[in-house]
């Protein structure tokens, strides 16, 4: 979320009327660092542990498939405290590998 004294900075007018944002939309200049700056502060704990994220791609991992569930309750918590959402159509749960990044991941490595 945008601080209040900050959207008028990000408004725009049109023939409809004048808006301005109140999330962070990721065409400004800096909005990717700034985001990726956000997500490394709020998941640091889980970082390399059980959670990698780079920007807005994210992926929750275990060594255990028994730990998984919690691993992902962990990341849901952090999600909920800082009001962040996932879109659920580019979500996939319990899988054993897939493409992050470009690169397929597997429990092999990449």
């Amino acid at each position: 979320m945008l601080a209040p004294e900050d959207r008028k900075k990000v408004s725009f007018i049109t023939s409809e009327g004048t808006f301005c944002y109140v999330a962070m939309p990721f065409g400004l200049k800096n909005a990717g660092a700034t985001y990726q700056r956000l997500v490394d502060k709020i998941f640091h704990p889980q970082i390399g542990r059980n959670v990698e994220v780079y920007i807005d791609d994210m992926m929750v991992k275990s060594k255990k498939a028994k730990e998984h569930v919690k691993d992902i309750e962990e990341t849901f918590s952090v999600l909920r405290k800082y009001k962040l959402k996932l879109n659920l159509a580019k979500c996939a749960f319990g899988v054993q590998g897939g493409r992050f990044l470009g690169f397929m991941v597997t429990q092999r490595g990449i």
